[in-house]
């Protein structure tokens, strides 16, 4: 990612904000229906997503993340978590920018380092691209802003290479020359844009 802290923060910000809209349409009766994640169901993914959001608080509050964590307690209201972990991450990261004044610096991911700028781009990747899982697992069809889509393609891009994969993605699909970049972007990433529904 090209882009400095406040950009990361940014993308950040409009990845959550695309989630949280197809989050608000997500019933009980919802959370069994099968996801575009092959093997997992909607309750599955937002547990997923949940923790995704707790390790990203946790980069920005402590300025690194514990590679080795204990499985999460999963929420009873998995939905109300994950808005509740939305918000912390965006408090977190808005402290980030405040605390080191704009300026990009490391995190450690275990005992490497990562600069801010890219786990936030990461994810924003990971957050918007669920969020799309989300909105199709619900019939919803509602397209990600083409701006946020192109600019988490670059990103998937950068950090999601042809090998070493699996278990995380599944082979990128191939998709039409017109397709959406949201479309384009799941597609990459192992989602088949043609599979909509319950």
């Amino acid at each position: 990612m090209s882009g400095g802290l406040a950009e990361g923060v940014e993308l950040l910000e409009r990845a959550v904000g695309y989630t949280l809209g197809a989050l608000s349409r997500v019933t009980k009766a919802s959370l069994c229906w099968p996801t575009p994640c092959t093997g997992w169901n909607l309750r599955a993914l937002l547990r997923h997503l949940d923790d995704s959001l707790d390790v990203l608080s946790e980069g920005a509050d402590t300025g690194g993340v514990c590679p080795v964590r204990g499985a999460p307690v999963p929420a009873e209201d998995v939905v109300a978590s994950v808005r509740a972990r939305a918000g912390a991450v965006l408090g977190a990261w808005a402290g980030t920018i405040d605390a080191a004044e704009g300026d990009d610096h490391a995190l450690a991911v275990g005992d490497l380092p990562l600069m801010a700028s890219c786990a936030a781009g990461v994810g924003a990747l990971e957050i918007a691209v669920h969020g799309w899982d989300i909105s199709r697992t619900l019939g919803l069809r509602r397209p990600m802003p083409p701006e946020l889509a192109t600019d988490l393609l670059e990103i998937a891009r950068l950090t999601v290479g042809d090998t070493g994969r699996h278990p995380l993605f599944a082979a990128a699909v191939p998709v039409p020359p017109h397709t959406r970049e949201d479309d384009r972007l799941a597609a990459y990433l192992g989602r088949d844009p043609s599979r909509c529904g319950p």
